[in-house]
């Protein structure tokens, strides 16, 4: 066999974005993120940082002004802002998953009126497709376009809608035909200044607080005909092939939020001394740190293997073939749960002081709870693994 066999090492170019990422968030995101979070408010300085770097919206193809990054440069992005802040590294994500149909899905226009401003960092994107009775069940949703001439008028309610309010562009999910259950879904692209639209008070969170969940209503929300991703009917298929992309930026997230817990407890444990030694010299703390390490380099793996799978299918490969949603699902649900893990075992690694909020493991067990929820719960994933075992 070749002795340069690099199956599992990402490239020289993915580790120098590394490199960047991480210098970049450590200097313009980190100061910000307990103020971020104390505060409930929207991480501006994140925003302003990751668009004047190029950070924002990575995903981009270059042809629509993007950075045209790849999957797995995309999840080194977000894993590295989200190491020193959950809610910012929510602004590369979602803008990934509320972009992302278009690419899939989207006429040529499409592509081109929307893709262009998201890379620029002239607007942000979102994804519309939770309803207040249609979480898990997806395909239950009850907003309703109907067709009216050259236009649909899009009515219903949308929830859970990450960064809802600071977003321009919305990917909605809606009902074109009742009769057809998920094959009667339609995606649409709306605007945030389209007439009827408006937004609910922010939620009041466990944990991402700086990255505001909000209702999205549609009350007679009318827009151009052309505004449709894909053809009548097509919109659930796309939203699912969505969701095998871009649950694993959402591994990628858990990973960053894992990797920043264990690097402040490994330098707490070298510092702190009882019984006249740094606890890091005591085995069972040894073993603790051991297992959270160990935990992140699999998740690191999966992921990573996750990504390169969703390059290939997204750059025209076979799905099946790749196991893409078993993958996607896989990455998400393990990567999620380790994170859980491991920010608990960091705060108990600090004892008291882990459980105020003067120091950021407290900060990052509460973000991660929600990488187990979102983009589908864990029992969720389990059952879509379950279904496309490999």
């Amino acid at each position: 066999m070749a002795s340069d066999f690099d199956l599992y090492r990402p490239s020289e170019e993915h580790e120098m974005l590394r490199d960047s990422v991480r210098a970049l968030a450590e200097a313009k995101i980190a100061p910000h993120a307990a103020a971020v979070d104390e505060e409930s408010r929207f991480p501006q300085e994140a925003l302003d940082a990751l668009v004047a770097n190029d950070l924002h919206a990575v995903h981009v193809p270059e042809q629509y002004g993007g950075a045209g990054a790849d999957a797995l440069a995309t999840v080194i992005v977000i894993e590295e802002v989200a190491r020193v802040c959950g809610s910012s590294s929510l602004i590369p994500a979602v803008n990934k998953l509320g972009s992302l149909p278009v690419m899939l899905s989207g006429s040529e226009e499409l592509k081109k009126r929307y893709l262009g401003p998201l890379a620029k960092g002239d607007a942000m994107f979102s994804y519309c497709l939770s309803e207040p009775d249609a979480g898990s069940d997806a395909g239950g949703m009850k907003t309703r376009a109907v067709r009216d001439g050259d236009h649909w008028v899009l009515n219903g309610v949308k929830r859970w809608i990450t960064n809802a309010g600071v977003s321009e562009y919305y990917t909605v999910m809606a009902v074109t035909d009742p009769d057809k259950r998920t094959k009667g879904i339609s995606a649409f692209v709306v605007q945030k200044g389209d007439e009827g639209v408006s937004f609910g008070a922010p939620e009041k969170k466990l944990g991402i607080k700086g990255s505001p969940t909000r209702e999205v209503y549609l009350d007679n929300v009318r827009i151009p005909a052309d505004r449709m991703i894909g053809a009548e009917g097509t919109g659930f298929a796309t939203a699912m092939k969505t969701l095998d992309h871009t649950r694993i930026t959402i591994a990628a997230q858990a990973l960053g939020i894992a990797q920043g817990a264990l690097d402040y407890a490994k330098g707490y444990v070298a510092e702190r001394k009882q019984f006249g030694k740094p606890i890091g010299d005591f085995q069972g703390v040894q073993f603790m740190l051991a297992d959270m390490a160990m935990k992140i380099e699999a998740a690191r793996q999966l992921t990573y293997a996750a990504a390169a799978r969703s390059e290939r299918v997204f750059e025209g490969g076979d799905g099946a073939k790749e196991d893409l949603t078993f993958f996607g699902a896989a990455a998400k649900c393990y990567a999620s749960d380790a994170a859980m893990e491991i920010t608990t075992d960091a705060v108990q690694l600090l004892g008291g002081y882990g459980y105020t909020r003067d120091y950021p493991v407290e900060r990052m067990m509460r973000d991660a709870k929600i990488t187990q929820i979102y983009e589908g719960t864990n029992q969720v994933q389990r059952i879509v693994m379950a279904r496309n075992l490999p």
